[in-house]
Protein backbone atom coordinates (compact mmCIF):
# COMPACT_ATOMS: atom_id res chain seq x y z
CA UNK A 1 0.00 0.00 0.00
CA UNK A 2 1.21 3.49 -0.77
CA UNK A 3 1.35 5.80 2.24
CA UNK A 4 1.45 9.46 1.26
CA UNK A 5 3.74 11.16 3.78
CA UNK A 6 4.01 14.88 3.29
CA UNK A 7 7.23 16.44 4.59
CA UNK A 8 6.72 19.88 3.07
CA UNK A 9 6.97 22.78 5.56
CA UNK A 10 3.34 23.85 4.95
CA UNK A 11 1.87 20.36 5.41
CA UNK A 12 -0.66 20.16 8.25
CA UNK A 13 -3.05 17.66 9.86
CA UNK A 14 -5.33 17.53 12.90
CA UNK A 15 -3.34 16.69 16.03
CA UNK A 16 -5.61 13.79 17.06
CA UNK A 17 -5.30 12.23 13.61
CA UNK A 18 -1.52 12.73 13.55
CA UNK A 19 -1.10 11.12 17.00
CA UNK A 20 -3.13 8.13 15.80
CA UNK A 21 -1.18 7.84 12.53
CA UNK A 22 2.14 8.15 14.39
CA UNK A 23 1.00 5.28 16.66
CA UNK A 24 1.10 7.12 19.96
CA UNK A 25 -2.48 5.93 20.54
CA UNK A 26 -4.35 2.85 19.34
CA UNK A 27 -7.48 4.70 18.29
CA UNK A 28 -8.23 8.21 17.17
CA UNK A 29 -10.77 8.63 19.96
CA UNK A 30 -8.09 7.78 22.57
CA UNK A 31 -5.86 10.41 20.96
CA UNK A 32 -8.69 12.96 21.06
CA UNK A 33 -9.38 12.15 24.74
CA UNK A 34 -5.71 12.70 25.62
CA UNK A 35 -5.74 16.04 23.81
CA UNK A 36 -8.98 17.06 25.58
CA UNK A 37 -7.44 16.21 28.97
CA UNK A 38 -4.46 18.48 28.30
CA UNK A 39 -1.89 15.71 27.90
CA UNK A 40 -0.79 16.97 24.49
CA UNK A 41 0.92 20.30 23.87
CA UNK A 42 2.13 21.92 20.67
CA UNK A 43 4.93 24.39 21.25
CA UNK A 44 4.19 24.29 24.99
CA UNK A 45 0.53 25.31 24.59
CA UNK A 46 -2.41 23.04 25.45
CA UNK A 47 -4.53 22.50 22.35
CA UNK A 48 -7.86 21.04 21.22
CA UNK A 49 -8.21 17.93 18.99
CA UNK A 50 -8.98 20.02 15.91
CA UNK A 51 -5.72 22.00 16.18
CA UNK A 52 -3.56 21.44 13.16
CA UNK A 53 0.00 20.24 13.62
CA UNK A 54 2.54 21.28 11.00
CA UNK A 55 5.87 19.87 9.90
CA UNK A 56 8.52 21.32 12.21
CA UNK A 57 6.26 21.71 15.29
CA UNK A 58 7.45 20.52 18.68
CA UNK A 59 4.81 18.23 20.25
CA UNK A 60 4.78 16.98 23.85
CA UNK A 61 2.70 13.88 24.52
CA UNK A 62 2.15 12.50 28.03
CA UNK A 63 1.35 8.79 28.10
CA UNK A 64 1.09 7.11 31.52
CA UNK A 65 3.07 9.93 33.20
CA UNK A 66 5.89 9.63 30.66
CA UNK A 67 6.39 12.69 28.46
CA UNK A 68 7.49 12.27 24.86
CA UNK A 69 8.91 15.39 23.24
CA UNK A 70 8.99 14.96 19.46
CA UNK A 71 9.51 17.10 16.40
CA UNK A 72 7.03 16.57 13.57
CA UNK A 73 8.89 15.45 10.43
CA UNK A 74 5.90 14.51 8.32
CA UNK A 75 2.14 14.12 8.23
CA UNK A 76 0.15 11.17 6.96
CA UNK A 77 -3.63 10.93 7.18
CA UNK A 78 -3.73 7.12 7.23
CA UNK A 79 -2.36 4.78 9.84
CA UNK A 80 0.37 2.57 8.47
CA UNK A 81 2.83 0.08 9.89
CA UNK A 82 5.22 1.07 12.68
CA UNK A 83 8.07 1.53 10.21
CA UNK A 84 6.07 4.21 8.41
CA UNK A 85 4.85 5.80 11.65
CA UNK A 86 8.42 6.23 12.92
CA UNK A 87 9.24 8.43 9.93
CA UNK A 88 6.59 10.97 11.02
CA UNK A 89 8.55 12.23 14.04
CA UNK A 90 11.96 12.45 15.69
CA UNK A 91 12.28 12.35 19.46
CA UNK A 92 14.51 14.98 21.02
CA UNK A 93 17.67 13.88 22.85
CA UNK A 94 16.49 15.46 26.09
CA UNK A 95 13.24 13.51 25.88
CA UNK A 96 15.07 10.22 25.35
CA UNK A 97 17.21 10.81 28.45
CA UNK A 98 14.20 11.75 30.59
CA UNK A 99 12.24 8.70 29.43
CA UNK A 100 15.19 6.40 30.16
CA UNK A 101 15.62 7.88 33.66
CA UNK A 102 11.89 7.47 34.35
CA UNK A 103 11.97 3.89 33.05
CA UNK A 104 14.88 3.03 35.38
CA UNK A 105 13.14 4.71 38.31
CA UNK A 106 9.98 2.69 37.70
CA UNK A 107 11.97 -0.51 37.36
CA UNK A 108 13.82 0.06 40.65
CA UNK A 109 11.02 1.58 42.75
CA UNK A 110 7.56 0.12 42.40
CA UNK A 111 4.60 2.30 43.29
CA UNK A 112 3.18 0.95 46.59
CA UNK A 113 -0.43 1.62 45.58
CA UNK A 114 -0.09 0.06 42.13
CA UNK A 115 -1.48 -3.28 43.32
CA UNK A 116 -4.51 -1.70 45.00
CA UNK A 117 -7.69 -1.38 42.95
CA UNK A 118 -10.90 0.15 44.21
CA UNK A 119 -11.99 0.31 47.81
CA UNK A 120 -10.14 -1.58 50.53
CA UNK A 121 -11.64 -4.86 51.67
CA UNK A 122 -12.54 -5.51 55.28
CA UNK A 123 -9.21 -7.27 55.73
CA UNK A 124 -7.34 -4.35 54.14
CA UNK A 125 -9.17 -1.90 56.40
CA UNK A 126 -8.10 -3.85 59.50
CA UNK A 127 -4.48 -3.76 58.35
CA UNK A 128 -4.69 -0.04 57.72
CA UNK A 129 -6.25 0.57 61.13
CA UNK A 130 -3.63 -1.59 62.87
CA UNK A 131 -0.75 0.39 61.33
CA UNK A 132 -2.32 3.86 61.57
CA UNK A 133 -3.62 3.67 65.16
CA UNK A 134 -0.28 3.58 66.92
CA UNK A 135 -2.03 2.64 70.25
Amino acid sequence: MNYRISTEPGAKLRIDKWLWAARFFKTRSLAADAVEKGRVRIGGAVVKPAKEVRVGDLVEVEIEHIVWQVEVLGVCDVRGPASVAQTLYAETGESKVKRQVEHERRRMYREPAAALHGRPTKRDRRSIDRFSDGD
